[in-house]
């Protein structure tokens, strides 16, 4: 469960059924395949955890759109009355470090790997593990640095927060660039660049750039209509200050975003 809570937050197993059809079927004994009939996917065969929490998380997603919630690829905090997306856009280089370092400059965490935002623009409820500190088998990465090697560099150690569980709408979107050779700059983007790379943040749930096991490709579930109603929601949530801030650490990204909460 350690994926579904680091994705998802609190994720529990309960007894009841609640639908008249499941979402996802899992045939064990047939030949291993995957499919998705628009409606339903299915595995056959032997399949470890990790692609199935990968696409339950697709599924619950999809399930979320229709009742008007939108699953960002995104950290908030709440820091001084204001509500803060750190946005992990096509790059996602940053937003939990400066989540960490805007709770250890006294912000309340709103959510960590996933914010769940609503039609009006107001997060109503987020993911609150930091790190995910193992991998679900089948979903390992040699590319990925070990969970808190980035916090340990930079902080020593994770500060304490407090969480904010209001609901409370977005007032600022920071897209971070952390890197060791960056100068600091603060640039505020246009709608095109905002647009850009919050359709990259909603649309990472979706996995359709994914393998889910050698010579599986995750099954296409997104459709034109789909997109296009994805995107004229990303319009509409784009209607407010972005910001692109390069930055060499979390502290002087902190700085850049005081400074951008200073003259606003």
């Amino acid at each position: 469960m350690s994926f579904l809570n680091y994705r998802l937050a609190d994720v529990r197993i309960l007894s009841e059924v609640s639908l008249a059809e499941p979402d996802i079927v899992w045939l064990q004994d047939e030949e291993k395949e995957i499919a998705y009939d628009g409606r339903q996917m299915t595995f056959r065969g032997d399949w470890p955890a990790g692609p199935i929490q990968k696409v339950i998380v697709t599924m619950l997603a999809l399930r979320m759109e229709q009742q008007g919630l939108h699953p960002f690829h995104a950290s908030a905090v709440r820091y001084r009355d204001r509500t803060i997306l750190l946005l992990g856009g096509e790059s996602n280089h940053g937003k939990s470090m400066g989540q960490i370092e805007a709770c250890r400059r006294g912000a309340m965490l709103v959510s960590t790997e996933t914010t769940i935002i609503d039609v009006q623009g107001a997060t109503v409820m987020g993911s609150l593990q930091p790190f995910l500190k193992k991998r679900s088998e089948g979903t390992e990465r040699a590319d990925k640095a070990g969970a808190e090697a980035g916090a340990q560099k930079f902080f020593g150690s994770l500060p304490s927060w407090e969480t904010y569980s209001g609901p409370s709408e977005v007032d600022l979107v920071i897209v971070p660039a952390i890197d060791g050779n960056y100068d600091p700059s603060c640039v505020e983007m246009i709608p095109f660049e905002r647009q850009f790379q919050t359709f990259h943040s909603v649309q990472n749930y979706f996995l359709l750039n994914e393998v889910l096991a050698p010579g599986f490709p995750m099954p296409l579930v997104d459709t034109d209509d789909l997109r296009r109603a994805r995107a004229d929601f990303v319009r509409r949530f784009s209607d407010r200050p972005y910001f692109f801030v390069r930055a060499a650490t979390p502290q002087v990204l902190l700085d850049q975003v005081e400074r951008v909460l200073e003259a606003g």
